[in-house]
């Protein structure tokens, strides 16, 4: 049996869900302009730079969640993926995803598990791990829980997600992990079979290096 790993943004998506949540809570006027369209912009070029603290970051992504009743984000959630998410969906995509049905597929991702679970289910992905915004009686309270899935922490969640299954990655004889990102080299160094994937410029240059596939969904 095989495992195949997915990232999302700027992977299986043209581009990244996280960004796109805030400047659409913006557009809707939930957001002040302001305040947060700028400050969206620069956590989104310190993650591309590698220089994001992710927990400055998550403050500021979960935070609204905490505003607003659990029943209001999900129907704001249904227009976002209307508005944002099915625009940045390509066929070649789908057609990786499906490469793999014969294997167990995950998608491994930074974006809170609110904003992705349904993009995972759109793409047909039977398992999720994401960072987990705090829960209280079903509503958000602004917080994280547990560990986020970034950089050290996606291999950290990784080997969680497979230890309640009883596994590690050498359960599998094929592990492979699909991403754009330099951020997650920490994982793709882990993985029998890292891809880059539309790489940024330091990620390209290791999986050159390294001798691994670099491929393209931009087609």
């Amino acid at each position: 049996m095989n495992l195949a790993l997915f990232d999302l943004d700027n992977t299986l998506l043209a581009g990244d869900s996280d960004f796109e949540w805030a400047q659409f809570l913006i557009e809707q006027g939930v957001l002040e302009r302001e305040v947060y369209e700028a400050r969206n912009k620069e956590f989104y070029d310190q993650y591309k730079a590698g220089t994001l603290n992710i927990l400055e970051f998550l403050d500021f992504q979960l935070k609204p969640l905490s505003r607003y009743p659990r029943a209001v984000l999900d129907q704001w959630h249904v227009r976002y993926m209307e508005q944002k998410i099915h625009p940045m969906l390509r066929d070649s995509a789908h057609a990786l995803v499906d490469k793999h049905k014969q294997d167990v597929r995950v998608l491994i991702t930074a974006t809170n598990s609110f904003v992705t679970a349904p993009i995972a289910r759109l793409f047909g992905i039977e398992y999720l791990i994401a960072t987990e915004p705090e829960q209280r009686n079903g509503e958000f309270t602004g917080g994280v829980s547990g560990i986020p899935c970034f950089k050290d922490g996606k291999p950290q969640r990784l080997e969680s997600w497979l230890a309640a299954r009883s596994e590690t990655l050498r359960s599998y004889e094929k592990t492979v992990f699909y991403s754009d990102s330099h951020n997650d080299l920490p994982l793709m160094q882990l993985v029998s079979h890292p891809v880059a994937v539309d790489p940024d410029d330091k990620l390209r240059a290791h999986a050159l290096a390294a001798g691994w596939p670099v491929i393209s969904l931009n087609t």
